[in-house]
């Protein structure tokens, strides 16, 4: 049995450069276990969400927004006239934007395994009465997935006009495509890749430690108003160096020294030092530690092979058209990673795209130069939807 709790959805409000306005996170909880692939289960599921646009009278225009390691179901618009920020992917989301809310109906749904509304490490867990704290089951994207087809079915979508994501979300989209070969349409994997390669999981298992190392972490039983700043704050100066290049590095920083320091101080720091250390503090503010542990380790798990004798077979279930970008300067998942998955599709005869797109920012090249590749995705959702 499942039960809703909705609030309110999209005030229609005048605001300048067609967003979508006021918008309100929602919640819906389902009163059930889901399955993990660690054999555990988990439940009731607590799933944070936002939806802007309208669904046709087909309820054959529904776009899913999948977000990344740290990000959140407010993709678009405002929760308040005075914020200071929209919505993360606020610039692809919105009246006669790539992802024109006149035309179809976009969701984005926050993970299991977070801090922003959705069940995850910081929840209570109802047999304890607790937070979860480390009592938390380990997800994989799979599972993510899983809970998301909770909340797909909750809204009466027969099925989805394509997944799309970056990153993290990038893995959601073929995961989507493998799980649930009838119920997607398209998928746009954007940075994505097939399994996470040694090189991230190193980077990762720094910033693990980094955690590890603080003491205020107490084996994940900190204080929620007592966490372990200085070790999340490191972790996450870790995790934002694979997001960059050495080319925007270069370009945003070069080798300047900070004007507040002496040049011959010990504690001196370089422009790029206060940059990541400036990241590292306001991450804090935002972001649980065991969240971003939890999530981080369903990064390093994740394999499209999962459960499947190889990653060919794995693909075969795809059934939909498939757009790809990788960007040329990411290094932590770079080209190949999708070109791989691509030429798969290919010799498959499966119906896919690919587009390499130059850019110096890294990673955080889709969130960075969305213009490169956005004229791509309109022509291709424009023929996968019919209108």
């Amino acid at each position: 049995m499942k039960k809703g709790i909705f609030l309110t959805c999209v005030e229609d409000v005048t605001a300048v450069d067609a967003s979508v306005g006021l918008v309100t996170t929602e919640t819906v909880t389902f009163d059930t276990e889901l399955r993990l692939e660690s054999g555990r289960r988990l439940g009731p599921i607590t799933l944070a969400f936002e939806r802007y646009g309208r669904l046709n009278a087909e309820r054959s225009n529904a776009i899913l927004v999948a977000h990344a390691w740290t990000g959140d179901a407010h993709a678009a618009g405002r929760h308040a006239p005075e914020d200071a920020k929209p919505g993360w992917w606020d610039g692809m989301i919105g009246p006669g934007k790539p992802l024109d809310t006149d035309r179809y109906f976009i969701l984005c749904s926050n993970v299991i395994g977070s801090c922003k509304g959705s069940t995850g490490p910081t929840s209570i867990n109802p047999r304890t009465k607790a937070p979860y704290a480390l009592t938390f089951p380990v997800v994989l994207i799979q599972d993510m997935v899983r809970a998301q087809k909770l909340l797909v079915d909750h809204l009466r979508l027969p099925s989805l006009l394509s997944v799309i994501g970056g990153s993290m979300g990038a893995m959601q989209a073929l995961a989507w495509a493998i799980l649930y070969p009838e119920r997607v349409r398209s998928i746009v994997p954007i940075a994505g890749t097939g399994r996470a390669g040694p090189m991230a999981i190193a980077l990762n298992g720094l910033a693990r430690q980094a955690i590890f190392n603080d003491p205020l972490w107490k084996k994940g039983n900190y204080k929620a108003d007592y966490p372990p700043v200085d070790g999340l704050a490191l972790a996450r100066a870790v995790g934002h160096i694979s997001f960059l290049s050495s080319a925007s590095m270069e370009l945003k920083f070069d080798r300047r020294f900070s004007a507040k320091d002496g040049l011959f101080d010990f504690f001196g720091k370089f422009e790029v030092e206060r940059y990541l250390d400036y990241n590292g503090s306001s991450f804090v503010k935002r972001f649980d530690t065991n969240s971003f542990l939890y999530l981080a380790k369903a990064l390093d798990l994740f394999d499209a092979a999962w459960n499947f004798d190889s990653l060919e077979a794995a693909l075969e279930r795809i059934l939909c058209p498939s757009l790809w970008f990788a960007f040329s300067s990411d290094w932590l998942y770079p080209p190949a990673d999708t070109e791989r998955i691509v030429a798969l599709l290919e010799k498959a005869g499966k119906a896919v795209e690919y587009q390499r797109i130059e850019s110096d920012y890294g990673h955080d090249s889709f969130l960075v130069e969305p213009e490169k590749f956005i004229p791509y995705l309109r022509a291709f959702l424009q023929r996968v939807s019919g209108f």
